[in-house]
Order: structure tokens, then sequence, then C-alpha cells
């Protein structure tokens, strides 16, 4: 049987079963193509230039043995291969982090080509925060992106960290990257140039609602209490404090947009363009943050003195 036979039956299968994506591929071909390449010892470049070979019997076997473990247990693709892609930079990823799949790589990978991002950036910008880190993933990216910053890579999930360690080794970037223990904010210094985040804010109906393969990643990684917004909260609270003076906020909500804007009403943001529209990451400057939390806590001193 060729490559291209053996992926196409295979995303079959993965349709008929009803399988759920989201963790790095979109749809049944691509995903039925990663798992078929990697069990054959091919990267995902590989498809345009040996699509009419041959496998072996013994290829095919562990190739559809590989995508029947898919789809018997529901796990996503990247927890069965220990591997993830993000801007076509490999990551090793198991189930003490999330599977990475941030919109705000685009955004960083696009600032070697002077991108959206790069408007906000400035040759001051050294030291960077990747809160939240998960993997390391962004912190990794980030790195490759601006080769003069630093970066300080946080999570509060030690298992998350440990994960981190092992892709800031990958890349060779222990001299440049930090990894550390923080409860969002609490536990780090600053100031920082840059803070990307990419919190947990799936809402709490939205959580009912998940697909079964998102039951497999840490449920830490991903809810945010009622509307989303409970660790965003804490983070537009206390980002100020931690930027310098041309710092700024890069944040993402995903689809969480509405519940964002009715909970941070006046703050003034920028919506920043990804392949997923211009509704999923914002970028917020120290200033912004510094006059909407003054606001804020005028609003909430005169609602106290009312009561």
């Amino acid at each position: 049987m060729k490559l291209i036979e053996l992926i196409t039956a295979q995303a079959a299968r993965l349709k008929q079963a009803g399988v759920s994506f989201g963790h790095g591929t979109t749809n049944a071909f691509d995903e039925a193509a990663w798992l078929v390449l990697w069990s054959v010892g091919l990267d995902m470049g590989a498809l345009e230039f040996q699509a009419q070979r041959e496998l072996s019997a013994e290829e095919a076997r562990k190739a559809e043995a590989l995508i029947a473990l898919r789809i018997s247990s529901r796990k996503p693709a990247a927890y069965l291969t220990k591997e993830a892609w993000l801007q076509n930079v490999p990551f090793y990823v198991d189930e003490r982090s999330i599977v990475p799949r941030s919109f705000i790589a685009e955004l960083l990978a696009d600032g070697e080509n002077t991108g959206e991002l790069d408007t906000w950036l400035s040759d001051k910008t050294q030291r960077v925060l990747d809160l939240c880190t998960g993997n390391g993933s962004l912190a990794v990216i980030a790195c490759m992106a601006y080769p003069e910053v630093t970066v300080d890579a946080t999570d509060i999930s030690e298992d998350a960290l440990a994960v981190a360690h092992i892709n800031v080794e990958k890349h060779s970037l222990t001299s440049r990257i930090t990894v550390l223990k923080s409860d969002l904010l609490n536990d780090v210094k600053g100031p920082y140039d840059l803070i990307i985040c990419n919190p947990p804010y799936v809402n709490a109906q939205s959580m009912a609602k998940l697909p079964t393969e998102y039951q497999f990643e840490p449920v830490m990684a991903l809810a945010g209490g009622d509307d989303g917004m409970d660790l965003v909260r804490r983070i537009i609270k206390d980002a100020a404090s931690k930027l310098s003076e041309m710092g700024v906020l890069l944040l993402e909500i995903g689809n969480e947009r509405a519940h964002f804007e009715h909970a941070f009403r006046k703050l003034e943001v920028v919506w920043l363009d990804t392949s997923a529209g211009d509704d999923q990451v914002l970028l917020v400057t120290r200033e912004s943050l510094t006059k909407w939390n003054a606001s804020a806590a005028k609003a909430a001193a005169n609602q106290g003195a009312k009561a």
C-alpha cells in the first residue's frame, strides 16, 4: 500500500469514529497524516515527496495500530507521539502539560519579519516573561524570534515546569530561559518589557461540554472559572507592577472576548490579527493597565462608601 493511500484510509477511520481535533490539527486527514508519518519514522514535511512510497506490511500494521489507539483511547495525538509542533518547531509533550496551540506563537514568529507585534516593541525589549508557560513552547519561540531577549518561563504546576525544562534543554536555550515556579505574577520580580500569557480561560459552561480529548489535559491549565476570567482578573490587576515603563502585556483569551469585555469595561486594549481572527489575542500597555486599575479602585471605594 502507498503512503498516501494508507493516510486516506486512516483519515476515513478517524472521521467515522467521530474523534475530536484541535490539538495540533483541525481535521481527520491532517491527524491521520501526522500519526501515520510518525509511526513510520517520517516527519510531516515528507508527505509531499514520499506520498507514492510503498509501505511494508509491518509499517502499515504499526500505523493502523496507532490510529486504533487514537480512536479507542481518545487521547490527543500529541500525547500518543510525545511530540507537538508549534510554528514548525517541535516540542516534547506529555499529560503533565497542556498540548501547545497558542495563537501568540504566530505573533512571536512574525516578529522576525517585522510583524504586527513589532510595532509595540523596540530595541529596548530585553526581558520577557512567559506566564503560564506550560511546556515552555512560547518561551522557546520568543527566543528564536528575538535573539536579543532573555525569558523567565513560569507556571504554578511543577509537572508542567518539568516538561518545560525538557524543551528548554532540547532547544539549547538554558542560557537564555529561566524556568521558575510562580503563582501567576506573585513570585516574579520584573520589570519585564514584554509579558506573554496564554492562561486558563475556558468558562465553566464550555468546560462541561469539552470533548473527551480535552479531558486528558490538566484541568488547571484550561478552567478559568464561571466566566473564564478568574485568572485573567488577577493578571490584569498585577501586570502593571511587573512591567517596565514601556512594557506591554500580550494576552490570549480564546473565544472569551465577550466575557473579557464585560469584565474589563473601558480598558483600552488592541486586538491583534491571528489565523483565527482578531478576537483571540489582545495587547495592553502598562499605561492602560495603570489607568484602568486606578479607575477600578476608585469605583470600588465609592461603592464601599455608599454601602
